[in-house]
């Protein structure tokens, strides 16, 4: 049957009527795709360690080290180094690194490949950007030179938020004391960890004074 001017006229009218809506004859307008932030990183709220706020430190912290823990040697021949650790701590070791751990305290060394020696200004530089991308809710409380039986070391001080409890999804406030040594063409990392406020200062002391490299 033909198709009469009037019928064309009144399909071209509401053609246009709803052209800004859905447009005619077409497909619907595509979903805004989200933007990703400059240098392709993934936006804060979709990182879980940007994202994060500090954790309030605990006013009696559960995370002090026994003063009658028995020391016992752990070596590491192919990091080059040893220390003595807590008897009984579980272990972790994955080729020249190592972390030992029991509860909210831990102790951990690792081994990175350096052209020089480690500085206050270098670790500043480097490593505290480094460490704010990792350590969630990152927050340095210094950075000084010291020494140890070990050599020379840059220390870093800083506070974390611990990972989550797979029961319970607590955190805590944790303080690391990072030492930086270069020894050999490599850099060894030796972290002391445990709550903010837990007195174990001495446990620490034995640790650190402990380390050396080979």
């Amino acid at each position: 049957m033909p198709v009469s001017r009037t019928t064309v006229a009144s399909g071209l009218l509401t053609c246009f009527a709803v052209a800004a809506v859905a447009g005619c004859g077409g497909s619907s307008s595509p979903a805004t795709t989200p933007t990703t932030p400059a240098g392709g990183g993934t936006s804060a709220s979709s990182n879980p360690i940007g994202s994060q706020t500090p954790v309030p430190a605990e006013s009696n912290p559960p995370g002090d080290i026994p003063d009658h823990l028995n020391f016992v040697s752990y070596s590491n021949s192919a990091g080059g180094y040893r220390f003595t650790h807590p008897e009984g701590w579980a272990s972790v070791v994955t080729g020249t690194d190592v972390r030992f751990t029991d509860k909210l305290n831990g102790v951990a060394a690792s081994v990175v490949k350096a052209s020089s020696a480690p500085t206050v200004a270098s670790a500043k530089r480097d490593d505290v950007p480094r460490l704010q991308q990792s350590a969630p809710a990152f927050q340095l409380q210094s950075v000084t030179s010291v020494k140890l039986p070990a050599g020379s070391a840059v220390l870093i001080v800083y506070r974390r938020n611990t990972d989550p409890d797979p029961v319970t999804g607590r955190q805590y406030r944790d303080e690391v004391q990072s030492y930086e040594i270069w020894h050999n063409g490599s850099v060894v990392r030796f972290d002391l960890f445990g709550p903010v406020g837990a007195d174990n200062v001495d446990a620490y002391r034995t640790m650190s004074q402990s380390l050396r490299l080979s």
